[in-house]
């Protein structure tokens, strides 16, 4: 027996709140599900989630329904490896070659457990060959590199000018992309276009297409980096970082036209537009000459049929002048005016007539109050009105012995000295 090993048949079992135990270890008995669970949770590392793997393929077989089941093995510590891989039928669809024993591949996925079955199993989506994959495997470096230098930043893409007067272009200058750019420019619209020529693919295309780019880097209205289709190897140069770099600091509005619809590189993501061909690029910068001259005619329509209805109001409006302004109808409007004035006259001099008599009937009333309230108005019946130093004397004690008065009659005034001063009950 194994050193640290037991005899099961020692134990007796039991149960501990109803949990099965081995009676003299204390340790509980897991039940199948809890291991399957335990071993999921094991699974779940992030190393083992979308992982790439590279190893040999072997036992590869392509099922009826379009799966396919192989074993990826390589060397681990002197002896052969193998994990067990599914590719289910809509991602071997998807792989550009088809699987067969004997290739070294990356294989791009994660690892799961098969309880049902009691294994695990890698889950493959992708598959590469070795030297692809590792290219691969480059470019989502490169990718995630610069997205951290926001060179993908949706926020700093600018629109295309809609009319622009020149495009540039960066591409093979003998290669169909640039004649299919012309072809489409010259139909659609009347632009300039100027080349920057590059390599398009092979070793150091990558800095060639980054010069050219900085080349025509404010000398158009737009420019459109293009390539035709190709490999992912052939595409390869406009995944590196120099060109992406070169796309992202351009400050010409960039269209990106790169392989065919289903060819994304990461020139097409730090673009300002992705065109899915270099057609499609050359359709996307430049309007269509036929829709702008449709859209002129409908305007030169509108513009005809507000010019024409403006007319119109204008000859009405002259029309109804002239009829408003005709000898007869003016001498006419003339006459009826004068008999209004003579009527608003004759109205205004009677009501100025009766306004006038009985104002002056309120101000006959106005002076005969004033008369009666007037200190001057007894003096006609003989009373008499006495000053002393320009203020009347209202009382015999104002004055004194001696003192000159002025006294006021109903017609004249006389100038009197006071001689004595009395209470008037002495008189009584």
């Amino acid at each position: 027996m194994v050193q640290g090993q037991q005899d099961l048949s020692s134990f007796e079992q039991g149960t501990v709140d109803d949990v099965p135990v081995l009676a003299g270890s204390g340790r509980r008995v897991l039940q199948v599900g809890e291991l399957a669970s335990i071993i999921d949770e094991l699974l779940l590392d992030e190393r083992l989630i979308e992982a790439y793997v590279r190893g040999e393929i072997t036992n590869c077989r392509h099922h009826a329904s379009g799966h396919c089941y192989f074993s990826l093995s390589g060397e681990r510590d002197g002896e052969t490896a193998q994990v067990p891989c599914v590719c289910w039928r809509g991602d071997a669809a998807r792989l550009r070659n088809e699987l067969q024993d004997g290739q070294t591949v990356i294989a791009f996925g994660s690892i799961s457990h098969y309880a049902a079955g009691g294994r695990y199993q890698f889950y493959v989506r992708d598959v590469e060959r070795a030297g692809i994959g590792e290219k691969f495997l480059q470019v989502d470096r490169w990718r995630r590199e610069l997205a951290a230098e926001g060179c993908f930043s949706e926020a700093k893409k600018r629109p295309l000018p809609r009319y622009p007067v020149r495009v540039g272009v960066v591409t093979s200058s003998t290669g169909a992309v640039l004649h299919d750019i012309l072809n489409v420019l010259g139909r659609r619209f009347p632009v300039e276009i100027v080349l920057s020529p590059t390599s398009v693919q092979g070793d150091g295309a990558e800095h060639e297409i980054a010069a050219a780019l900085k080349r025509i880097d404010g000398h158009a209205d737009v420019v459109i980096v293009a390539r035709g289709g190709g490999s992912f190897e052939d595409l390869y140069c406009f995944n590196h970082p120099v060109v992406v770099r070169a796309v992202h600091a351009c400050t010409t509005p960039l269209v990106s036209a790169i392989g065919h619809e289903v060819d994304v590189t990461l020139c097409d993501l730090a673009a300002d537009l992705r065109a899915p061909t270099p057609s499609a690029a050359a359709e996307l910068v430049a309007p269509d000459r036929a829709v702008l001259q449709e859209e002129l005619r409908q305007a030169r329509r509108r513009l005809i049929d507000l010019l024409l209805a403006r007319w119109e109001r204008a000859d009405d409006e002259l029309q109804s002048l002239r009829d408003r302004l005709r000898p007869a109808r003016l001498g006419f409007r003339i006459d009826r005016r004068r008999e209004e004035l003579s009527e608003l006259s004759d109205r205004l001099v009677r009501s100025s007539g009766r306004s006038l008599e009985r104002r002056q009937t309120e101000l006959a009333g106005l002076a005969a109050v004033l008369r009666a309230r007037s200190p001057f108005e007894p003096l006609a019946r003989g009373y008499a009105l006495v000053e002393f130093q320009d203020r009347p004397v209202r009382s015999a004690y104002e004055l004194a012995p001696g003192d000159r008065v002025e006294a006021h009659f109903g017609r004249g005034r006389a100038s009197l000295r006071v001689e004595e001063v009395r209470d008037d009950k002495e008189d009584l």
